[in-house]
């Protein structure tokens, strides 16, 4: 067995030349589904009627995994191990994960280690060797290790296809002596390339025994334990798309909609960890998912999007709560408890409002820990890798999926810009339903080009996102207020029914904060005008078009 390192190098966060390295499609891929399992499960997962099959076999697993002081294969995104399986001696090579979905796809190299030992120069792979190259082999050492023990079995299945099943329970270890366990199952393509039964096959163990996605490989928590990275989930927000003109419609949907699958799930731990800013990205993914749904209508099946909207609104209104009582709290009453030196009612509202808060982040848990979370997941994750919106596609349909995406970003953005001028007009004789229709108008206008921003020049773009983000922000808060009298009407209600735990004084409170904001909004109603006329006056950065697909001529 391989002794823990006890002169590891620590790859920082975030090296300076970071960026992952690109893999040819020709290299060998790995596409596998992880998922966290309570380790009480661990047993019934094993004897789950789905994973019948041809005899398992369980083996002890010992992985030693190494990079440069500097952390160059951490930095791209690659691993490099030396494991030890009995009497066998191998060295693995991944590189970084593609796609950035639910299921990982990573090209993957195993060879045996000459002597036991790890030499990456007997990786002859091209693919393999650009990873590796302008890293300085000779300063690797090793980083971190882990020991499994591994229960795997072959699941063969109809048309070709079978997966490979791996419950995996161990430890990993860093060389100061910190450890994380590991529990875990993996199921991996082993015949085929249909995406969808690694998700069938979650979805039926996830109804038997309780599974959480894994979107980090072992190895990224390997580095994340020896860089000691605080335990604290934190919250993620939605990272850049860059999309090339000549990319297809398609391939931006599907793009789309993982990268808001992945900046879901990557907020689910900071939801967890009742963290405000957590339910706040964990809800802009949900939006931005809902909207993609939108924008991208003209090529969905309408059964499909209506069914997933619907699900998503699901999870947005068990988050919703939690986050309105935050912004209530840190945007709404703060300010006014500063401006007033804390009197007594508005320290008493805030007791009434903070106990509002706990009930809605217990709720907000409850929604992500649940399995019904697990399963929009999967459920998600299925139809985007598996293309399933082309089930039953019209040929035209079909069609237009292959079409290039600059035209069809075109035809989106003007489109929603047309839907939020016609909103903005005569803003100023607008009511507070026509201005919250207005604020979603902009909201999905800001997602489409927050979508598509890398197909255009980006001075431009920032330019009108400037004054799109202005209204916005102006608009979200007019909203934040014009909701005020709900929340407090509904902390009426629950104080009314618990008549032990209502703080004196906290109503007046309510009217201080309520009076304070009226007075603010009728001060600040000329700056949101000029906001609402400036954006009228942007010249958009995309070309405007009436039609797409364009009619045939």
């Amino acid at each position: 067995m391989p002794e823990s390192p006890s002169t590891s190098p620590v790859p920082p966060a975030h090296p300076a030349e970071g960026a992952p390295v690109s893999v040819p499609a020709a290299a060998p891929q790995e596409i596998e589904l992880k998922l966290a399992v309570d380790p009480k499960h661990l047993a019934r997962l094993k004897t789950a009627p789905v994973l019948a099959g041809p005899r398992a076999v369980t083996k002890t697993l010992r992985n030693t995994y190494f990079d440069t002081p500097e952390g160059d294969l951490a930095a791209r995104g690659v691993s490099l191990r030396l494991r030890h399986s009995g009497a066998k001696v191998l060295q693995t090579l991944k590189g970084p994960s593609a796609g950035g979905g639910m299921a990982l796809a990573r090209s993957e190299w195993e060879i045996p280690a000459p002597d036991g030992h790890l030499v990456p120069q007997a990786f002859t792979d091209a693919a393999a060797q650009a990873l590796l190259d302008g890293v300085d082999l000779r300063r690797l050492g090793p980083v971190f290790s882990n020991e499994v023990k591994r229960w795997t079995r072959t699941l063969p299945l109809a048309a070709g296809l079978a997966v490979d099943v791996a419950v995996d329970q161990g430890v990993t270890r860093a060389a100061d002596g910190r450890e994380e366990p590991i529990a875990e199952l993996e199921l991996e393509l082993a015949d085929g390339q249909d995406r969808r039964v690694l998700y069938d096959l979650a979805l039926a163990l996830h109804r038997a025994v309780p599974l959480r996605l894994e979107l980090r490989t072992k190895a990224e928590r390997g580095y994340a334990l020896a860089r000691g990275e605080a335990a604290a989930p934190k919250a993620v927000k939605a990272g850049p798309l860059n999309f090339h003109p000549d990319d297809t419609v398609e391939a931006a949907l599907a793009g789309v909609a993982r990268a808001c699958l992945h900046h879901m799930a990557a907020n689910e731990g900071a939801v967890l960890a009742g963290d405000p800013s957590g339910v706040h990205q964990l809800r802009v993914a949900v939006r931005r998912l809902r909207s993609a749904l939108t924008l991208f209508k003209a090529i969905l099946p309408e059964a499909q999007a209506a069914t997933l909207k619907a699900a998503l609104k699901g999870l947005a209104d068990a988050v919703g709560p939690a986050r309105s009582w935050d912004v209530f709290l840190e945007e709404l009453l703060a300010p006014v408890a500063a401006a007033m030196l804390e009197q007594e009612s508005l320290r008493a509202l805030a007791v009434a409002a903070q106990g509002a808060r706990g009930r809605g982040h217990t709720a907000a848990r409850a929604a992500v820990s649940g399995p019904g979370y697990t399963e929009l997941l999967l459920t998600l994750g299925r139809w985007v890798d598996g293309r399933c919106w082309r089930d039953d596609a019209p040929a035209d349909r079909l069609a237009w999926l292959g079409q290039p995406l600059l035209p069809f970003a075109d035809a989106v953005l003007t489109r929603q810009r047309h839907r939020a001028a016609k909103r903005s007009r005569h803003f100023e004789r607008l009511d507070a339903p026509a201005r919250h229709g207005l604020r979603i108008a902009m909201k999905k206008l800001r997602y489409a080009v927050d979508f598509f921003r890398e197909l255009y020049p980006q001075k431009a773009v920032r330019k009108y996102l400037e004054r799109l983000s202005g209204l916005q922000d102006g608009l979200g808060h007019l909203n934040d207020v014009a909701t005020m009298d709900a929340l407090i009407r509904e902390l009426r209600a629950d104080l009314a029914a618990a008549k032990d735990v209502s703080p004196a004084g906290w109503d007046m409170g309510a009217g201080l904060v309520l009076g304070w904001h009226a007075a603010h909004m009728a001060v600040g109603e000329d700056a949101l005008c000029r906001a609402v006329d400036d954006f009228l006056d942007a010249d958009p950065f995309w070309t405007p078009v009436d039609h797409w697909p364009h009619p045939p001529s």
